[in-house]
């Protein structure tokens, strides 16, 4: 059936990705080109002799206008040597459907063993996606008729299943064919090498040396690369020096300038690139990209630019890729004004500038400058690919502009692309991170291919948006559908399992990891560790710390924030010089975690030490660590210290004022307490529950009755804060020890909450302290109500009875806590020594010093007790 001219090309454009998103530009762009109007000329004039045929439209690129003027030709009239052209042209527009159809024809005329054609049909079906029909074509192949062929027809399926990563499939097929006495050439070797491993790869080099095939260019480049890729750089240089056509072969330059910036040694690519110059070596386009991304590896701004007048000089600035690399490499240097000039300079832009420059934009936290571009590309009509829009939504994501968000979602539904899998999982990140739990379910279960990274989007946004139970749910179902979780699922499942607190299912997790083989990946391992950690198991935290085959400095931070949390602060301190005993540079989070434990120790030498250590090793500090070195000094006794590092802060926030004043407040310093609340005013930072703890804790220091119940007041009425029961128990506590008992018990009783146990506590130490029988025997009932088993309760009544010399009711209440088995809990004390904190209990006898200390009690009481005997001499002289 014949078909017209328009109709044709339309239904076969339809079928490859080019034509889906571009059909009228397509056409456009061919039909604006003069070869374009000949071709076109051509199939309406067919016995024009000036026609071009097949061949020559394939060779220009006319792939669509090649397949026309077949479809309006018999087979018979068209010859053999036009089917590998056909075949080419099928392959380029990735038109499996067509190419099934030539084939068939090619088989109707008899064909199918000719070698050249065989070649094309295999490399049609491995690009147009499909290994089986290529092995099929190759299978069907009498043995003869492969082992009297050459190699191309064995290179053409051995490609394929390189392709296709059936590694193994392709090493077996390469042997046989040398089983086959089919020797391997250049090409055959340069497919092999590209997949294999160093000590392969080592045998492919030794057998080109044998068999001198070691001037084929793209051999050599090839080998270069598999060195660079096995992380052998020296072997490829060594290699590279050895090269004897190296002058003539800018290939394997630019395989030694991108590979020694991918080992990391990117001074020497660009001193590579200096000698490539100084000998004169006609660059081209990929040499340029290779030492613009070693500029940007190495965020050499300076030799950047050099290259950049070199692109310009030598006529590549019109170049795509080469403009995409200089954007590229300026970002990198974290020089954004020359990637946008880069950009501004551009012309024709294409899809891969503007990605570059959001990318650029986005790299260097100008979220809104990438959303911008975005727009902008919607103006000047560029359409987007998935690599655009994965990193809108992040863009979007990262500033929580949500509804932007589903407004690109909307553009995305009415395209194909929002059916790829980075962009669905772009948007799952978007919503679960955003706390929209529905959209993110229905972008996920419209998803056809779940891979890993979809299920790692779900789980984690659930984990960091505290839905715990739904993380673990997805973690569920993601293993029902044979999914393997990765490091980063299971660091987050992991993670879901501390926020519950639920170490049985932690430790499950735990066994998981371990079958799994997970277990010395170093974000896996330091989430079992902090799990371990935060539900109160430091011993299990440290074994599974001592077995890490790798430790970073996470990990450590980890461990020490482990000892200090669970109360083991000398461990803690150990581990921090451990960590710096094994040459390893802390950060300001490790000198963080060291200071807490100071905190906790209150040893103020070992404070200084940490203060001075960081100051000599240069570390730089940031707002958690200025606010621990506050805390530690106050928590060690040396105000004057904190007041230093405070007044030398250049940002402060909520915990550095709430430390100050608590540092104030426990020294008497009132007065610079409040001050600081009118700073805090000032810097516009609004105080929390915690700021007026401290306040409140320093009008009951400072005996300021009536400044803490304006502040208790003012917290309610002006700041809306609604205070806790800690906040009632400090203002119980102030008026108590101001002899206010009347006051304190009348507040307790009308407070919005249930008087707990401390605030009942608080009002009998006062009524102790004050004597006042009738409201400590009230507050001791309640007491007994709430702890009837406690002794310490009653042993407050119990002073109150004996210093108001009440003897029958002491006697009474001493014989009821008898009957009930109470008893006092014993006092402490505590010393440092030597940086050694010795802790003392009341009636404690354990202390292996315990002889030595009381012999030295005693030698000083008795000299106490004859310089007293001595003052009375003299006094009695004296008054004589």
């Amino acid at each position: 059936m014949r078909r017209t001219s328009m109709s044709f090309p339309r239904r076969l454009l339809a079928s490859t990705q080019y034509s889906r998103r571009y059909p009228d530009e397509f056409l456009n762009k061919f039909n604006s080109r003069s070869v374009g109007f000949r071709a076109l000329h051509s199939l309406v004039n067919l016995n024009s002799s000036s026609s071009p045929t097949i061949k020559d439209l394939v060779g220009q690129g006319f792939h669509v206008q090649a397949l026309q003027l077949y479809a309006r030709h018999t087979p018979a009239v068209i010859s053999k040597y036009t089917f590998p052209s056909l075949l080419k042209a099928c392959a380029s527009l990735a038109n499996l459907k067509y190419g099934r159809t030539i084939q068939a024809t090619i088989t109707a005329m008899g064909l199918c063993r000719d070698p050249f054609i065989t070649t094309s049909l295999i490399n049609m079906y491995v690009k147009c996606g499909s290994l089986l029909d290529a092995v099929q074509v190759f299978d069907k192949l009498p043995e003869r008729e492969l082992l009297a062929g050459d190699s191309s027809i064995w290179n053409s399926i051995a490609d394929g299943y390189f392709r296709f990563g059936r590694v193994e499939e392709g090493v077996s097929h390469f042997r046989r064919m040398q089983s086959s006495g089919i020797r391997p050439d250049a090409y055959s070797l340069c497919i092999v090498v590209g997949y294999l491993g160093y000590e392969e790869g080592r045998q492919i080099h030794a057998y080109v040396v044998r068999n001198l095939l070691g001037s084929d260019p793209f051999l050599e480049s090839s080998l270069l690369d598999m060195y660079f890729r096995c992380a052998r750089p020296m072997t490829s240089c060594r290699m590279f020096q050895a090269l004897e056509n190296r002058r003539r072969n800018v290939v394997s330059w630019n395989v030694m300038l991108g590979g020694l910036a991918e080992n990391g040694l990117w001074e020497s690519s660009l001193e590579l690139y200096m000698l490539a110059k100084s000998e004169e070596m006609e660059l081209v386009s990929a040499s340029f990209t290779n030492i613009l991304g070693a500029c940007g590896q190495g965020e050499c701004v300076s030799f950047g630019e050099q290259v950049h007048s070199d692109v310009v000089k030598m006529g590549f600035a019109s170049n795509h890729y080469v403009c995409t690399s200089l954007l590229t490499m300026y970002a990198k240097c974290k020089f954004i004004e020359g990637a946008e000039r880069v950009f501004e300079q551009v012309s024709n832009k294409g899809i891969e500038l503007w990605n570059a420059m959001i990318s650029a934009y986005a790299s260097s936290g100008s979220i809104y400058g990438a959303l911008d571009t975005y727009r902008q590309m919607k103006i000047h009509h560029i359409v987007p690919d998935s690599f655009t829009m994965a990193h809108v939504l992040s863009c979007c994501n990262i500033v929580e502009v949500l509804d932007f968000g589903r407004l690109i979602h909307a553009d995305l539904v009415k395209r194909p692309i929002e059916r790829n899998i980075t962009v669905e999982s772009a948007l799952l990140t978007l919503y679960t991170k955003g706390g929209l739990d529905h959209e993110a379910k229905l972008v996920f279960s419209s998803m056809k291919g779940r891979d890993v990274i979809a299920w790692g989007s779900m789980i984690s946004g659930f984990s960091q948006n505290e839905k715990f139970v739904e993380a673990l749910d997805c973690f569920r179902d993601m293993k029902k559908h044979g999914v393997k979780p990765d490091s980063d699922i299971m660091a987050s499942a992991i993670s879901s399992c501390t926020g519950l607190e639920n170490v049985n299912l932690g430790s499950l997790m735990h066994g998981f990891v371990t079958k799994s083989g997970l277990e010395r990946d170093v974000f896996v391992a330091s989430a079992i560790l902090d799990m371990y950690s935060k539900c109160g198991f430091p011993e299990m935290a440290a074994d599974v710390f001592s077995h890490m085959p790798f430790k970073n400095i996470v990990s450590w931070n980890s461990m020490m924030s482990c000892y200090s949390r669970n109360d083991l602060p000398e461990r803690s301190m150990e581990t921090f010089y451990r960590f710096v005993a094994y040459g390893l540079d802390p950060d300001a989070l490790s000198i963080t975690n060291a200071l807490v434990a100071v905190s906790l120790l209150a040893v103020l030498v070992k404070g200084k030490a940490l203060h001075a250590y960081l100051i000599r090793q240069g570390i730089l500090t940031d707002i958690h660590l200025e606010n621990a070195l506050v805390d530690m000094y106050i928590k060690s006794g040396s105000l004057k210290y904190a007041q230093n590092v405070f007044q030398k802060m250049c940002w402060k926030n909520l915990v550095t004022y709430n430390s100050m004043m608590d540092g104030y407040g426990s020294h008497g310093e009132c007065w610079k307490a409040m001050a600081l609340l009118d700073e805090m005013r000032n810097t516009s930072i609004q105080p929390d529950h915690i700021t007026f703890i401290s306040l409140l804790s320093s009008c009951n220091h400072s005996g300021l009755i009536k400044e803490g119940l304006n502040l208790l007041h003012s917290m309610k009425i002006e700041y809306r804060i609604e205070p806790r029961e800690e906040h009632y128990v400090t203002v119980v506590d102030m008026l108590g020890r101001g002899g206010q008992l009347d006051d304190a018990y009348a507040l307790v009783r009308s407070m919005p909450i249930e008087p707990s146990k401390s605030i009942w506590l608080s009002l009998l130490s006062s009524c102790r302290a004050h004597r006042n029988v009738d409201l400590g025997e009230a507050a001791a009932t309640e007491l007994s109500k709430i702890e009837p088993s406690r002794g310490s309760n009653y042993a407050q009544l119990l002073n109150i009875y004996g210093e108001a010399e009440l003897w029958d009711s002491a006697a009474k209440l001493r014989a009821l806590m008898k009957e009930k088995g109470m008893k006092k809990k014993g006092g402490c004390s505590w010393i440092e020594v030597r940086n050694k904190v010795d802790v003392f209990y009341s009636g404690d006898s354990s202390c292996p010093l315990t002889s030595q200390i009381y012999g030295a009690l005693g030698n000083l009481r008795r000299n106490m007790l004859k310089k007293e005997s001595c003052f009375d001499i003299i006094e009695a002289l004296l008054s004589y």
